[in-house]
């Protein structure tokens, strides 16, 4: 029976995710809801680096895996993007990047799409292909000194 079928692929029935990105700063990575869904918002991740390919790849762990970083709320928790601000992790994916220099009040950025290989649960970022830019700092505001 297997030969009969070889070559063919089921048709997808669940929609695929929107597209994965990982945005990196001086402080953080960022990884994109659709990377948390992808994974299947798991509560731990590895993050992985291919220093001779330029590429970053995202895989779901456990909570007792080593080097395994704290990563997605549960499905419906996670509304917003995942941050990552490990320092020793930024570090070593930041080298892949040159980030631009930025104004005062605004943040240098470099943002890649990854390639999405649900069936595998892995998220694999190649570092050649990133955009890179600044963008206006979010978040609070810094207190102006008033009387």
């Amino acid at each position: 029976m297997a030969s009969l079928l070889q070559g063919f692929e089921e048709v997808q029935l669940v929609k695929p995710a929107g597209k994965t990105v990982l945005t990196v700063t001086d402080g953080a990575i960022r990884f994109n809801k659709a990377t948390a869904e992808v994974l299947g918002y798991p509560a731990y991740a590895k993050v992985l680096i291919n220093e001779k390919t330029k590429q970053i790849a995202v895989t779901p762990a456990t909570a007792k895996a080593d080097n395994a970083v704290k990563f997605s709320k549960p499905e419906g928790k996670q509304t917003l993007s995942v941050s990552l601000k490990e320092a020793t992790l930024v570090d070593a994916v930041k080298a892949f990047f040159t980030l631009p220099e930025a104004p005062e009040d605004e943040v240098a950025y470099a943002s890649v799409n990854g390639a999405a290989y649900p069936e595998s649960k892995t998220v694999i970022f190649d570092a050649a292909t990133a955009t890179s830019g600044t963008m206006k700092r979010r978040g609070r505001k810094k207190a102006t000194a008033e009387a």
